[in-house]
């Protein structure tokens, strides 16, 4: 057992009497579980040191102030959009972060670390016997069905040369207290290990709450980890400055935020095997300038998935080529495929003699006792020993193992489920394991005031640095609301605590900043993703469709009230504003002639209407879903509550004045992003495409209006409305003294360049968009969306008011439709579309 690191603590005498009363409480009323080891007490029954000073300066908080200070710091991980999902659930959950964290001293610390990082260079060890001599196999010390026999092992990798000569980047282990308090090992994660990013959004969000407690207890920062990580994934490259890829099975993963949240912290690019392209032994993205090499892949996509020409084909994650590209040394791709093999439990009970052939020393840190039923002595244990096992796959095997996935106690099985595997065991021994049933082990967690014990399970990371194999001071912890439990998943009633590993000496704060000798300035345009580029093209259509249904609404409601505008209060005026938004998809057809307040209600918050308001704006928070990385936590937090607003509302009876405060309130919101979007947001690629989306679908929608509202037989009331759904009275008023007319109204809304609604202004600011945005070919030729764009500025130009009518109207619409396919068709390569850049051959 590690000696804890010395530290001051408070005595129980030190403390407001409030405060000793409640750490009184929380120790005379935490009942830890018979034969299960604790974390706030030792093995003799004391306190730890270290929790006694945490728990000490925790009750110096008054309730309410501790309550209130959590909640704000939590209310980030509603507003910033933290989530997981539940394998096959459709919906996200908000990350349930515990106001405990989990305390490990510096000793005990230091032993785990050791025994981690022996067990990453183990499994390094492993994998290069495994892809290369095989000589383990060979010489008998190892069964050769326990290797082949799982589905992670990728025969296509033998012999392939790792770049940087290691196959294993990022390792995980997940960690319990066995029941001589020793931490063992539960499960090896080497495939692609999750939950690094969550360990980082659990240390802001707590050290947001308690700031001050968190730097008394001298924690020790995650920084230098993911300094060293980002160093190590760079290291593998063949070039300078490389370029570094995430790779994502996609927003309905079940950890996608956190694979958003490590690109942006680190600097990556997040991609999709879509934004990905095989050409000749190389890897390139597809950019907005054409494909630029990617030189390291570090993949969140399971090994089976990754090139559908070579294993699994119906995949539609992965890239086609990509494991030709790996073997010609053309990428990186971290943890190389295959090396999942090592999360097989068939393997376990080998490792410790294979520790000691491999490394010549012993197992530091032991794993559960497992015995592979595919060798008959192990079988015939586990057979005799079956009520006191627990049972699980040997490999990671979909299909006919579902029901087995995870470990099972024989003892809690069902008569059938126990007759059902007995057959199984009989027919294929080789796909199972028996297990000890090990308890785990337990540490305090706060339940509506009172200090109770909660099982965990602890994940520990190790990366391969350029200065060795670094351990994560830190890691992923989870608890259960189950007293008894035998592992851990992110169910239903799971939830996660930081990682607290605390020193002796105060710690030194260390960034991801790299010092000025290191970096070259440069001001580029960057080459933007062409799946990234599609996404801020969309919702910026999305953000702009709303905000014109929700000026449509707005009207409806003004309709009914007392102004001093025209009211649009009857006749063909108001069934306008209904047909528009009913050829918009916002509001059904047999919503025509209904109460305009009726309509309005429907308008915002039906949500079978896929042009309803609360439609647009889901999807336009699916869409910026798909892309966290590149949006500011202000401007996902906007849109998150510009959603609930708008939730919460459908069920409620509104009035007029409801609705159209709803309204203003929805229009106040987008305001405030278009303002970040303007305001806050580099004018680098990713700007310009939202602001493309938004200029086209602005364009559109006043083509729209004005063919309905300025037609040769429009009214006072008709051409008042235009200019109010163009934003526009105030200006016209100042210029015209002479009251509404048809051609000043269309000059406005349609010719007008300095006019911010008007279709002019819109197009103006397409060209300059497209004037900045890169060239595939250095050729002096027109792209097709200058070619289109051009056209359409040459006729809004040299038009006048007068000559505007209902087909010019139609004519500058269809216009604006073929711009944004053919800016599609340009900078949103796809498929077959990916075409190489002149500079290609350069490594562009």
């Amino acid at each position: 057992m590690a000696t804890d690191a010395p530290i001051a603590v408070r005595r129980r005498e030190d403390l407001k009497p409030a405060a000793a009363d409640r750490l009184s409480s929380w120790l005379r009323n935490y009942k830890p579980l018979p034969g299960v080891p604790d974390e706030l007490f030792d093995r003799t029954g004391r306190p730890r040191d270290y929790w006694l000073s945490f728990l000490g300066e925790f009750a110096e908080y008054p309730q309410a102030e501790f309550e209130n200070r959590f909640s704000l710091a939590t209310r980030h991980i509603r507003d910033t959009g933290v989530t997981y999902r539940i394998y096959g659930e459709e919906n996200e959950r908000s990350w349930p972060l515990s106001p405990m964290p989990l305390i490990l001293s510096q000793g005990e610390w230091a032993q785990i670390a050791e025994g981690v990082e022996q067990r990453a260079n183990l499994i390094e060890a492993l994998l290069q016997d495994f892809y290369g001599e095989g000589a383990l196999v060979a010489e008998g010390a190892l069964p050769a069905a326990a290797l082949t026999g799982s589905a992670d092992f990728v025969r296509a990798m033998r012999g392939v040369k790792p770049p940087g000569g290691r196959f294993l980047q990022l390792y995980a282990a997940d960690l319990g207290r066995g029941p001589d308090g020793r931490w063992w090992v539960l499960d090896d994660r080497t495939q692609a290990p999750s939950g690094a990013g969550y360990a980082l959004e659990s240390r802001l969000v707590l050290s947001r709450a308690y700031p001050n407690l968190y730097n008394a207890m001298n924690v020790q920062r995650l920084a230098p980890f993911f300094d060293g990580l980002r160093k190590g994934l760079a290291a593998t490259a063949e070039r300078d400055d490389p370029r570094i890829c995430l790779l994502t099975p996609g927003p309905f993963s079940e950890t996608y935020f956190e694979q958003a949240h490590l690109a942006r912290y680190l600097g990556f690019l997040l991609v999709e095997g879509d934004d990905l392209v095989v050409r000749d032994g190389r890897v390139y993205v597809r950019t907005i300038a054409g494909l630029k090499r990617a030189d390291v892949i570090l993949r969140r996509v399971d090994a089976d998935f990754i090139d559908p020409l070579e294993l699994n084909s119906a995949s539609h994650l992965g890239v086609p080529g990509l494991l030709e590209a790996i073997r010609s040394g053309g990428v990186a791709v971290l943890n190389i495929p295959g090396s999942g093999v090592l999360e097989s439990k068939a393997l376990l009970g080998f490792l410790p003699k294979l520790c000691r052939r491999l490394l010549g020393e012993e197992l530091k840190m032991p794993n559960v006792a497992t015995w592979w039923c595919g060798q008959p002595v192990e079988r015939a244990l586990v057979e005799r020993n079956l009520d006191n096992m627990a049972i699980a796959p040997a490999f990671n095997v979909p299909g006919t193992l579902a029901a087995m996935a995870k470990p099972r106690l024989v003892a809690s099985m069902s008569a059938a489920e126990k007759a059902e595997f007995l057959a199984r065991l009989n027919d294929r021994p080789g796909d199972y394991v028996g297990q000890e049933v090990v308890r785990l082990s337990t540490t305090p967690v706060l339940r509506d005031g009172r200090l109770e014990p909660a099982p965990f399970v602890l994940r520990v990371y190790a990366a391969m640095t350029p200065d060795g194999m670094k351990v994560m001071p830190g890691g992923f912890c989870r608890t259960s609301d189950h007293p008894d439990v035998r592992a851990i998943s992110m169910g239903e009633d799971a939830r996660t605590n930081d990682v607290w590993v605390i020193s002796d000496r105060p710690v030194e704060r260390v960034t991801l900043m790299a010092s000025t000798e290191d970096v070259k300035v440069r001001r580029i345009l960057g080459h933007l993703p062409s799946r990234a580029a599609d996404n801020l093209f969309w919702l910026g259509r999305y953000i702009e469709r709303a905000e014109a249904t929700l000026r449509l609404v707005r009207s409806l409601c003004t309709s009914l009230m007392d102004s001093e505008s025209a009211t649009h209060s009857a006749g063909e005026t108001l069934a306008i504003l209904q047909t528009l938004l009913i050829e918009w998809g916002a509001l059904d057809e047999k919503a025509l002639g209904r109460r305009a307040i009726d309509a309005g209600r429907d308008t915002l918050h039906d949500d079978k209407a896929y042009g309803s308001v609360v439609s647009l704006v889901r999807s336009a928070r699916r869409t910026a879903a798909s892309m966290r990385e590149r949006l500011s936590a202000d401007f996902w937090t906007l849109l998150i509550n510009l959603e609930a607003s708008l939730v919460e509302g459908a069920h409620e009876l509104l009035s007029e004045a409801e609705v159209l405060q709803q309204v203003e309130n929805a229009l106040q919101i987008l305001a405030a992003l278009s303002g970040l979007a303007q305001e806050n947001m580099n004018r680098v690629a990713g700007w310009r495409f939202l602001d493309m989306g938004r200029r086209i679908e602005r364009g559109v929608n006043t083509c729209r209006f004005t063919r309905a509202l300025a037609h040769e037989e429009a009214t006072i009331d008709d051409l008042d409305l235009l200019l109010d759904l163009a934003d526009s009275q105030i200006t016209y008023r100042a210029r015209y003294l002479i009251g509404l007319a048809l051609a000043p109204v269309r000059d406005m809304v349609v010719l007008d360049p300095f006019n911010t609604r008007s279709l002019a202004f819109q197009v103006e600011t397409l060209k300059q968009h497209l004037d900045i945005l890169p060239a595939l070919q250095d050729d002096g030729m027109l792209e097709e969306p200058d070619r289109v764009l051009l056209n359409l500025a040459a006729q809004v130009e040299t038009e006048t008011a007068a000559r505007i009518n209902t087909d010019k109207m139609i004519a500058f619409e269809l216009a604006l439709m073929r711009l944004s396919d053919a800016i599609g068709e340009r900078f949103f390569l796809r498929g077959a579309n990916a075409v190489p850049t002149a500079k290609l051959a350069g490594l562009a």
